[in-house]
């Protein structure tokens, strides 16, 4: 019965294995590709530093390309931990050749991706120029998103302008109570055994909380802050659907053509509404080109920044964000339902009457004129659709930003079968990113702190999503004469194959 089963080896036979580490990595390992790609690159040009040790002790650094090659794997193979990555220096027969038997330890693993934010944003940048260079960028329609990925901090070390305030109200009262009932106590009778005794120190303790949290709150008075955090003062408490976490928000910039991370930023601002030119720019000076069109989705949907981006010739694609439902749906009449006629610049209301602008009388609004057009009371009391449209103020008032014709047009563009389809085609241009980097690589959040070496990390994560891409589309033969290719500078060939 017992030789129905495979049966191993006997662990005490002598066995002769492979002379060579190399014999154990195939050919088409992905670690060679790694290998060959770092080995091209100039580290001294990119800017990486030294990883010599403080300590006189006699022993050289090691090669920044090293600890790039360690990271690189790493990453790819969902290990991000300094510590894990010097276990597996150890014992992961890929890794040990990679690194060629060294092993550095983990805090020298750590400081070289702590040390390099801005040598890791080159080697990211690089990587897209090479790409683009092969023609696997086309640069023409771009679709941008962003994603909240968790900070290296805890909200238990968050301090908050609202809670501050809250926690005071609650120590005052806890102040008053305790007064009250020692008055109390010291009016009764000191045989009377039955009144349990005030601990002295209880106030003591109290006072103290509240001079701390008096001391919270004139820091965020001072510093012009709401929040912050004293792990990460970068990393700012963002808010989703299930819960609220401790974040980053991840912007990146994704081309049509093979789905490549074209640039990406790391911004401590939740909100997408203000990043739409600040990603159309970056874009536009990585890709260097007149026609390029940017689409996102409606979070991004700001006047201010859809009009600075027209102004610098930049094509953009956005769903419209509609205004005016809440008043909508209580019957009232919405923005919307009073027609704006531009060649009388006047606004003409349901009942067909004309709203006409106010001479010298506008309102400014976050650094915005906004000019109001308005019906006489008179008009308005006598209006046959006043409840419809009145609630408390005797006229109706329509305000309208001054670079609205701007809008409007905007908005109307916004309506062609073409500006559709590609609001349509958005989500599977830049989604594909965000869940391949989540799922696959593993990545929901960051390991370092402070706002310059996140965005080092973020750049490292992003550069290693466009390695494997690039890697799955070409194969690693390709791949190994792409590089060959970069050395004697002649890409011709391998545009003609690819």
């Amino acid at each position: 019965m017992n030789n129905i089963y495979k049966q191993g080896l006997n662990r005490k036979q002598q066995m002769f294995f492979p002379s060579s580490i190399d014999e154990y990595v195939s050919e088409d390992n992905i670690v060679r590709a790694i290998e060959e790609y770092i080995e091209s690159l100039n580290i001294s040009k990119l800017g990486f530093t030294n990883t010599k040790s403080k300590n006189l002790d006699g022993q050289p650094p090691y090669d920044p390309k090293l600890l790039l090659k360690i990271y690189i794997y790493g990453y790819l193979n969902r290990i991000r931990s300094s510590r894990k990555l010097e276990t597996e220096s150890k014992r992961n027969i890929e890794l040990m050749w990679l690194c060629a038997g060294l092993t550095p330890s983990y805090k020298t693993i750590a400081n070289f991706r702590k040390d390099n934010p801005k040598a890791l944003k080159r080697v990211f940048k690089e990587f897209v120029l090479l790409l683009k260079e092969l023609n696997l960028i086309s640069g023409e329609l771009i679709a941008i998103d962003g994603a909240f990925f968790r900070a290296n901090a805890s909200k238990n070390t968050l301090i908050m302008k609202k809670t501050p305030q809250k926690d005071l109200k609650s120590l005052d009262e806890k102040i008053e109570n305790y007064l009250k009932e020692l008055e109390f106590q010291d009016k009764q009778s000191i045989k009377d055994f039955t009144i349990k005794p005030i601990k002295k120190d209880t106030l003591s303790k109290i006072v103290s909380t509240k001079k701390s949290i008096e001391e919270k709150l004139e820091f965020l008075r001072e510093n012009n802050l709401t929040q912050y955090n004293r792990t990460d003062p970068d990393a700012k408490l963002m808010k989703k659907p299930a819960h609220n976490l401790m974040a980053y928000n991840v912007q990146i910039a994704v081309d049509n053509k093979y789905k490549f991370i074209v640039t990406t930023d790391t911004t401590s601002c939740p909100n997408d509404s203000n990043q739409l030119l600040s990603m159309a720019n970056k874009t536009k000076e990585i890709l260097d080109n007149k026609d390029l069109t940017l689409t996102a989705d409606k979070g991004y949907y700001n006047l201010d920044e859809i009009k600075k981006c027209l102004d610098s010739n930049i094509d953009i694609v956005l769903p419209i964000s509609k205004t005016g439902q809440v008043q909508g749906s209580k019957g009232k009449f919405k923005r919307e339902d009073f027609i704006y006629n531009r060649d009388k610049d006047c606004y003409i209301c349901p009942n067909k009457k004309i709203l006409t602008k106010r001479e010298n009388s506008y309102r400014v609004k976050s650094n915005k004129i906004y000019y109001q057009y308005s019906l006489s009371s008179t008009i308005c009391k006598s209006c046959s659709l006043k409840e419809r449209c009145l609630a408390k103020s005797r006229t109706r008032t329509i305000i309208r930003w001054e670079h609205s014709n701007i809008i409007d047009d905007f908005i109307k563009d916004m309506q062609t079968p073409k500006a559709k389809e590609i609001i349509k085609k958005r989500g599977s241009i830049v989604e594909h990113p965000f869940g391949t980097i989540k799922q696959n690589l593993g990545w929901t959040h960051f390991l370092v702190r402070g706002k310059e070496k996140v965005s080092g990390e973020n750049a490292l994560i992003m550069f290693v999503y466009n390695f494997k891409r690039l890697i799955n589309l070409i194969g690693i033969n390709m791949f190994k004469q792409l590089i060959q290719a970069i050395k004697i500078g002649n890409l011709e060939p391998i545009k003609a194959q690819i």
